[in-house]
């Protein structure tokens, strides 16, 4: 996993999900990841240099498959990320995949059209997110945004609120909802409310650990209390 330097939620999160496999091990390097917005110096923490640099050092440990575990994509277009597992691949061997394209995946192979958007982003984050997906044919119905630059400050927020903003979207119809952040606490309670909801509930860590277990081989159905996209895309 290539994680953001500023982010404490993905890391320990993964490590819960894999906690009843003890065949698999998760493995991650940082890259610099501060702020999120629109700014020049922002966008430019998400260059291929520093990403390369983070993966070589990671294939020394001989994983299995590598991914980018952060949305950048969402908002600076989905080819950053087809071109950056281009790149990262070229360069260590491994297959790859980012959070971004599982999601796109797991649209693509459920037939979901019209989604829901959770995230904690700007405005101008959360519209350039939108507009990606209308551009590829997936409408959002519905969204909540905390309007915040972060990165480190997302990981503050409690589940329960991020609970409160996965029910407000939920009343709005949509045939699924993404939480779009991988430092933001909406793993944890993606089981409880999808029994709640009646909804699919497609959180980013969870949506980047299914796509890394698929790509290494291990059967996904092995994992239990994280919502169903572990069994129903086995």
């Amino acid at each position: 996993m290539l994680t953001p330097s500023s982010n404490t939620i993905l890391e320990p999160v993964t490590s819960a999900i894999l906690a009843d496999l003890p065949d698999v091990s998760a493995h991650f390097g940082r890259l610099r990841v501060t702020e999120i917005s629109m700014s020049e110096s922002a966008v430019d923490q998400f260059k291929d240099k520093s990403f390369l640099e983070a993966a070589s050092l990671l294939a020394d440990a001989r994983v299995d498959c590598m991914a980018w575990n952060g949305t950048a994509a969402g908002w600076l277009g989905f080819e950053n990320d087809r071109k950056l597992c281009r790149a990262i691949e070229q360069e260590t061997g491994l297959p790859t995949s980012t959070t971004v394209l599982a999601v796109n995946e797991i649209f693509e192979r459920t037939g979901i059209k019209r989604f829901a958007l959770v995230t904690p982003y700007l405005d101008e984050i959360q519209d350039r997110i939108i507009e990606n997906y209308a551009g590829a044919g997936y409408a959002c119905v519905a969204e909540r945004h905390l309007n915040d630059r972060g990165n480190f400050s997302f990981s503050q927020v409690p589940d329960r609120d991020i609970a409160e903003l996965i029910r407000a979207v939920a009343a709005e119809g949509p045939e699924a909802i993404t939480v779009f952040c991988t430092n933001f606490q909406g793993a944890t309670v993606v089981d409880e409310l999808e029994r709640e909801l009646g909804i699919p509930i497609y959180d980013s860590v969870a949506v980047t650990a299914w796509k890394c277990l698929s790509m290494a081989g291990v059967d996904t159905a092995r994992v239990s209390g994280w919502g169903r996209l572990f069994s129903e895309l086995a």
